[in-house]
């Protein structure tokens, strides 16, 4: 007998397998880490299209303190949003079927909606984790499009 169980934590395998214990049958609990990290990211974000890049960019590096960029700044730069939202969500069912990213993994960016007029469901904003997104900032640096490091030269001055 096979059973999964997926998005527990450690302490729910450790009861489980306490309890399996007591009835003298034998567990086995597999984790999957399903957190993202930047070999993770780097690869989601070569898996996109340049301008869901640039949206994914956008979120991740203009966002404000929360991971939260404006839509109308988006559209702004962007145009129609459904195209790169379309393929920000595409990318993770993708990612997970060929092998890449692990089953249950968050999509990093998210929509959010209008909270005023739930029945439209308009999108206002889109949102990275506080927790994703160092880890996405430094796959931008990897790629290429990230900020550049600043660094300081010897008479205190910042340089890029």
């Amino acid at each position: 007998m096979k059973i999964t169980i997926e998005g527990a934590d450690e302490e729910f395998a450790e009861k489980l397998v306490a309890l399996a214990a007591r009835h003298h049958a034998e567990l086995s609990v597999v984790t999957v880490d399903t957190r993202w990290t930047t070999d993770r990211a780097e690869r989601y974000l070569r898996s996109l299209t340049s301008g869901a890049r640039t949206f994914a960019r956008m979120v991740v590096l203009d966002g404000d303190e929360n991971g939260c960029l404006d839509a109308d700044r988006l559209r702004e730069a962007l145009g129609k949003l459904n195209g790169p939202s379309n393929a920000l969500t595409r990318a993770v069912p993708r990612g997970m079927r060929e092998g890449w990213l692990p089953e249950g993994i968050e999509p990093p960016v998210i929509a959010v909606a209008d909270r005023d007029n739930p029945s439209w469901h308009k999108t206002i904003a889109y949102q990275v984790s506080t927790e994703n997104r160092p880890v996405f900032r430094e796959a931008f640096i990897r790629l290429g499009l990230g900020p550049a490091p600043v660094d300081n030269d010897p008479n205190g001055e910042e340089r890029p």
